[in-house]
């Protein structure tokens, strides 16, 4: 399972690592269970998983990601095997950057950089240990994950309709976007903005993409959004020496100019590859392996 902010999908894999099955719920995190009501909210979510999963066999084990989880809590596989109806001794949690970073290097082999509505840099070392530049969230930071573009995206939108209102219909960028939020007005787009929560908004950043062929605004976007990248590759590359850099997550495959950007902005001696296998996927297939 890697459970998001954005989306929650989980994977059934057979004794050779085969998938089965799979499918998809709403988004979790370990924040939500702070609180009494982000419980709630939780169960709710693993017990329209547990009957999707149920539906295609009962797993022997299982591994879960979870967004913002730093390993001190037993609730969460707590909370997943009493939806599964299995033993909790089967269910290992782990961050859902620890599955990312293990689903595209062995430890201490390389640095992954993932972005999804946030973004991160994450090295394992040969101990198992994280070590880690950005993923402070989109308040304070999180370059070039979804949120982020959105917000750029939104950003420029804005600024450029004070200085010249109705500016937007000439714009590819700004088009795409008030489609996306359901109009021009600047009402609309306050709702979008200060209404969701950050995997709703981060999902702007489709829109953004979708402008960037024919509006240089929205390519210089993406464009900027690749060097972010690249900056917290370089963060590691700096503490702890030159390894090969792999990027993955849904915000790096909006359009091929993120990772063009993120290639140009990092040193020619340093490999890039793009890591397109879903996390998922990877969850399930350590969960087999851990256990074989």
């Amino acid at each position: 399972m890697d459970a998001g902010g954005t989306q929650t999908r989980w994977a059934l894999v057979d004794g050779v690592g085969a998938i089965m099955a799979e499918g998809f719920v709403a988004g979790i995190s370990a924040n939500q269970m702070a609180s009494a009501a982000g419980v709630a909210a939780v169960r709710t979510v693993l017990a329209e998983l547990a009957a999707q999963v149920r539906a295609a066999g009962i797993p022997s084990f299982v591994c879960a990601g979870l967004t913002g989880f730093d390993g001190a809590s037993a609730a969460p596989a707590l909370l997943l095997a009493e939806a599964l109806g299995i033993n909790p001794a089967v269910v290992t949690v782990r961050s859902d950057i620890d599955i990312a970073y293990l689903a595209s290097f062995a430890p201490g082999e390389g640095y992954l950089v993932y972005a999804g509505t946030g973004s991160i840099a994450a090295w394992i070392d040969e101990e198992g240990r994280l070590h880690r530049a950005g993923g402070r969230g989109v308040t304070l930071d999180d370059g070039g994950g979804g949120f982020w573009i959105a917000r750029e995206a939104m950003r420029h939108i804005w600024r450029r309709e004070d200085e010249q209102p109705g500016a937007w219909e000439q714009s590819p960028l700004a088009r795409a976007v008030f489609d996306h939020v359901g109009g021009s007005d600047w009402a609309y787009s306050r709702q979008f903005i200060y209404g969701q929560d950050r995997g709703a908004i981060g999902r702007l950043a489709l829109a953004v993409a979708q402008a960037a062929d024919s509006d240089p605004v929205a390519r210089a976007i993406l464009e900027q959004a690749g060097q972010e990248l690249a900056r917290i590759a370089l963060a590691l590359v700096g503490r702890y020496g030159a390894r090969p850099i792999a990027v993955s997550g849904r915000a790096a495959t909006l359009h091929p100019a993120i990772v063009q950007a993120m290639r140009a902005a990092l040193p020619a001696e340093l490999s890039l590859q793009q890591i397109s296998g879903p996390a998922h996927h990877a969850a399930a297939r350590i969960a087999l392996h851990s256990h074989a």
